[in-house]
């Protein structure tokens, strides 16, 4: 690579409990990983396969057609493989953000698309994760700066522990209906704040994300598990209706959080 560009080129070579989950102290994450620099990543090979494979339904819900996925499995491995090549180190603060979020995604889609036809990631039993049980996000999957690192070291420890925004929880997928959608784009420094609210806007709309009947919220365990990043459980119902259209923020304004549910089916075509 020269040295000389600030734009890392990546792309194919052929083409816990509830409230515990609160924002991880700086002292918790793999701070070795803060962004210092000014470079970004060029995105646009993997940006071509989301285009190719994730689509949506008409109602703001994206569905993955991961027989699509597992046909183009190599330029998928080739894609990751550049992108741990990459020092995260020497992005921006916006393009790391995108970096690691495109990482953890690529990374699941490799995954499930590996393992297809499955009914849920839950299944896939590569390392149980110490809030989900089975599955795969304990394994060490993924190596970035020498350092062996899993999905929930990517989530946790560097995208929620170093970043800090809630936003981030709609950037992340994890394979399963009742999580916010896997964009039909990639995430870059250029388009990671617009992009991360549109998928929050789809999220709160959507009734698998928050429903609104009678006067009760039936809202995804996502802001239940991650309730502090939030603010707090109090603080929900604002960060909703700062996503919702008019007429669901009323509603919500109008209505008390009844419960949680969350649906770990596969989010396939």
């Amino acid at each position: 690579m020269n040295i000389d560009r600030r734009t890392a080129l990546v792309g194919f070579a052929s083409l816990g409990a509830a409230s515990l989950l609160a924002p991880l102290p700086a002292s918790a994450a793999l701070t070795a990983y803060r962004p210092k620099g000014s470079g970004a990543v060029d995105h646009s090979a993997y940006d071509a396969l989301l285009r190719a494979h994730v689509k949506p339904d008409g109602q703001a819900y994206n569905r993955v057609d991961y027989r699509g996925v597992k046909s183009n499995l190599g330029a998928l491995r080739a894609y990751l493989a550049a992108l741990q090549a990459v020092d995260p180190v020497s992005l921006s603060r916006d393009e790391a953000h995108a970096y690691w979020i495109n990482l953890y995604n690529a990374k699941t889609l490799e995954v499930v698309a590996d393992a297809f036809p499955v009914t849920s990631i839950k299944k896939i039993n590569l390392g149980g994760s110490f809030l989900f049980g089975s599955g795969p996000w304990k394994a060490k999957l993924m190596t970035v700066n020498g350092k062996e690192l899993s999905l929930d070291d990517v989530e946790h420890e560097i995208v929620r522990a170093l970043f800090k925004d809630p936003m981030s929880h709609y950037g992340l997928n994890c394979a399963s209906y009742s999580c916010p959608n896997l964009a039909t784009r990639a995430y870059t420094g250029g388009n990671i704040n617009g992009l991360l609210r549109q998928t929050g806007i789809d999220y709160v709309n959507h009734p698998r994300g928050v429903a609104v009947s009678n006067g009760s919220i039936t809202a995804s365990k996502i802001y239940s598990w991650y309730a502090g990043d939030f603010g707090g459980k109090s603080k929900l119902k604002d960060h909703w209706a700062g996503l919702a259209s008019p007429e669901k923020a009323a509603g919500i304004a109008a209505a008390r959080i009844s419960g949680y549910e969350y649906d770990w089916s596969i989010n396939s075509i």
